[in-house]
Formats: C-alpha cells, sequence, structure tokens
C-alpha cells in the first residue's frame, strides 16, 4: 500500500497485490521471492505511518458464557492512577484483594493469590504446582474442561487418568471412585460449573472419594466463583482456581486461586522443581506474602489495573453478600427457564444439575443457531454463546452471571428470542416474558 499527499490515501501497491495473490492462489514460488515481496511491503518509513481512529466499543448486552456485563464501579477504578508494583498503596491493595478472595472462596487458606492471567493460567497454576512429571492425576471428564485439564497434565508429564462421563450430566461417582482405587493417584480433579454445558457439580461426593485415600481434591470453579456456593475449606478443597470475568464481573486477566495447607506442603515436598517459574507459587507467595525478611520479594511486575478492579469488583460482591448473591442468580435461572419452557422449548440440563450461572437452552429442530446468535447480536445488541464440542450447534448458553443477572435482561433476551423463534417458523406457544414476569411476581 502507497500513501499519496496528506490525506495518505491507501492504494494497493503491484508488489503487495501480486503477493497478495500468490498468498490467496497458493501460487509456489521460491522462498527467497517470497520474501522479496514481503520485505518491500514492510519496508515502511515514518512518513507512512498508519491512520486510525479511536476505539469506540459498542455497550454489548453480554449474555453468553463470557466475559460477563463489568459494573460501572470497576470501569472506574480502572482509570485511576498507576503506582508500582512494590509500592505501600499497592501492596495494601494485595492484601486487601486477598482477604476478599477469602471471603469469596470461603476458606481460610493462606495462599489465596489472584495469577496473573486469564482463568487458564489459574488452571495451569494448579496443575504445574501440584503435580510433579510421571504422577498421575484422575480427572473427570464430562466436559470441554475436563479435555483442556487433561491436555495440561500431559503437557507437565504426568500420567492423566481419565472418568469418561457424559457432556450434559454430572460426574459418574461410582465409575470416579473405581478409576480412583485401582489407579494411584494422589489427585482427582473435577469442574464445578462446567461452562460448556450448563452443569453444575456437587463436590462432597468427591471428597468423599479422595478420603477414601488421603487423596487431594482439585476444582475448577471459573464460573461458579461469585454466584454458586463453593465452600472450599467446608468441602475441604485442596486446590481451586477461577476467573474475574464471569460472576465477579471483572475484566478478564486474573485467575484467583487458592491451595490448602496440605496442597502447599505437598508442593514444597516435590522431587522436581515446578515446571513454570512464572506460575510457581514458591515464587509467587514470596511477592503476594511476606517473606522471612519482612519485605516483598519481586517476582514480576503485577498488572496493577487489573487488580484495582478485582479489588472494586470482590468489594461489590462482600457488599451484596454471598447468600443473597446466591438467591439473585438463582432467581434469574428460575425466571428464565419458565420464559424458555412457556414458549415451548427445553432446557439441555435436568433441573437438578443446572448452573445458575450459564444456562444451556436446547435449539429447537428447524431453528438456524447462528442466524438467531447473528440477529440477537446485530437486531438486539445481545450476546449470546452457542455450544462445544459435542454441544456444538445443539445449544445456546445464556449467561446470567454477576452485573448480568438482572431482571431486565432476562425479560429483554426473552422477548427479543421470541421474535426470532417466530421468524424462524418456530411456533410460540405462549409468551416468554408473560411467564418469567409471572415468577418474578411470586418470588
Amino acid at each position: 500500500m502507497r500513501t499519496q499527499g496528506a490525506h495518505k490515501t491507501l492504494t494497493w501497491a503491484p508488489d503487495f497485490l501480486k503477493a497478495w495473490l500468490i498468498a490467496s492462489l497458493m501460487i509456489p514460488l521460491t522462498a527467497h521471492v517470497i520474501f522479496k515481496h514481503r520485505r518491500n511491503h514492510f519496508d515502511m518509513t515514518i512518513a507512512d505511518a498508519p491512520v486510525i481512529a479511536p476505539l469506540n466499543p459498542p455497550r454489548r448486552i453480554l449474555l453468553g458464557p463470557g466475559p460477563s456485563p463489568v459494573d460501572d464501579r470497576v470501569l472506574r477504578m480502572m482509570s485511576a492512577p498507576l503506582v508500582g508494583h512494590l509500592d505501600p498503596y499497592f501492596v495494601r491493595t494485595m492484601d486487601e484483594a486477598q482477604e476478599l478472595l477469602r471471603y469469596v472462596f470461603e476458606t481460610n487458606n493462606r495462599l489465596t493469590i489472584p495469577v496473573s492471567g486469564t482463568g487458564s493460567a489459574g488452571m495451569e497454576a494448579a496443575v504445574v504446582n501440584l503435580i510433579e512429571p510421571d504422577e498421575e492425576i484422575v480427572i473427570c471428564v464430562n466436559g470441554y474442561f475436563g479435555e483442556r485439564l487433561h491436555e495440561m497434565a500431559l503437557r507437565v508429564g504426568a500420567r492423566p487418568v481419565r472418568v469418561e462421563c457424559a457432556w450434559g450430566g454430572p460426574v459418574d461417582i461410582e465409575k470416579s471412585r473405581k478409576v480412583w482405587l485401582e489407579s494411584n493417584a494422589r489427585v482427582l480433579f473435577a469442574v464445578h460449573a462446567e461452562t460448556s454445558t450448563g452443569v453444575l457439580q456437587r463436590i462432597e461426593p468427591l471428597r468423599e472419594i479422595v478420603d477414601e485415600r488421603d487423596g487431594f481434591l482439585m476444582i475448577d470453579a471459573v464460573t461458579s466463583i461469585g454466584a454458586h456456593p463453593i465452600g472450599v475449606d467446608r468441602n475441604r478443597v485442596d486446590a481451586c482456581y477461577a476467573g474475574t470475568q464471569k460472576a465477579l464481573s471483572c475484566p478478564p486477566g486474573l485467575a484467583p486461586v487458592t491451595f490448602s495447607d496440605r496442597a502447599v506442603e505437598k508442593i514444597k515436598s516435590r522431587r522436581t522443581k515446578v515446571g513454570s517459574w512464572y506460575l510457581d507459587t514458591n515464587l509467587l507467595t514470596a511477592y503476594w506474602g511476606e517473606t522471612a525478611g519482612g519485605a516483598r520479594a519481586y517476582h514480576h511486575t503485577a498488572p496493577i489495573t487489573m487488580n484495582y478492579a478485582l479489588h472494586e469488583s470482590l468489594r461489590i460482591v462482600a457488599e451484596e453478600g454471598l447468600e443473597n448473591r446466591a438467591k439473585r442468580h438463582r432467581r434469574n435461572h428460575l425466571a428464565l427457564v419458565a420464559g424458555v419452557e412457556a414458549m415451548g422449548m427445553k432446557m439441555a440440563i435436568a433441573p437438578e444439575h443446572r448452573l445458575w450461572t450459564l444456562n444451556a437452552v436446547a435449539i429447537p429442530d428447524g431453528v438456524d443457531d447462528a442466524r438467531v446468535r447473528g440477529r440477537l447480536l446485530n437486531e438486539f445488541n445481545i450476546e449470546i454463546g452457542g455450544g462445544l464440542g459435542v454441544f456444538k450447534g445443539k445449544v445456546w448458553r445464556v449467561g446470567l452471571m454477576g452485573a448480568g443477572s438482572l431482571e431486565n435482561n432476562v425479560l429483554l433476551l426473552l422477548g427479543a428470542l421470541e421474535k426470532c423463534l417466530k421468524d424462524e417458523g418456530f411456533k410460540v406457544k405462549d409468551s416468554g416474558v408473560s411467564a418469567a414476569s409471572a415468577l418474578y411476581a411470586e418470588n
């Protein structure tokens, strides 16, 4: 491309067009010829600096599997001035964030911190710290994120032992017990809130299995934290990780994790070093907690603004209270279900296993999945998610999480969805909005 005059009009340069055609048509040329075209195209000067307009993102109604809407209080906090990552003010912010995270996880674990990274970094932190090379780990797979942890376990050199469970249902407890007893594993993993299917897993029976051999329980709470009770101490969970972008209503970028004292001892007694320097809790502890000398030890430059955001989002959770927050999420979930079923559709998950935060709605026969989601986004500014894995094309994933779990959002989505369904030729039985409104009136 070239620039012409003061306005820098962009035009196709012959060399660039030729290179583009080569790539598009897969015309085989020798490497030095292709490199020559690329080098000429990127041989820019100061005069070639691109003129790009500032971002002006739309304010979507985020009702998908995440991220969820962010409270304006959190957004304002993200514009606060930066301080250094070892500044006394930020150290105090770190301490308060840990205290608030202990409240949300329902734990007194000393090692409770936000890892700098998304929820997947929290997952990897749990795996790479608690599991050693050649160590067995029992992984209960009933959705996409059990599959992901299996992949991470392989990458740290572990020997994962899978418990295959049906997508759309909870973990098969008896099958898990059998696999556990036949293995040499010391760690069992399961997902508390499976985002790919909308299934909520009871933690208590998993702890009973692990107790048969004094094992360690690792739990994924990415989509349950801040909405469903987790009870890390009550359920004696040894390692639990989450994400900020779901029911905590904070932008993605941090991964809250907590490890029991037993888990910390296992990590400290490893035969090998933790496979990740960045996620090594032995090193992170020296940054997030006082060292023997009394001062914080530098580990990495923490994302200051994201920690401000998490601090404020956790303050909002604490102000509402975990019990009230759980009631709100459950109420809006039930209203959505009432509206969906009134229109003649079905939920994909049995009532006793449904998440309140992530609702899997079965797509009716003859209704185009992508077209409906596209219309909701383009005409109503509403984002919902499609299915993953075996659920792809079969369910819509509707997130009612944190600041997005509101009565107004439920009614708005049901009204928009009804119009889209009618245009698809689906015969809507009754008004979803009326059914949800009736439930709200009674509750």
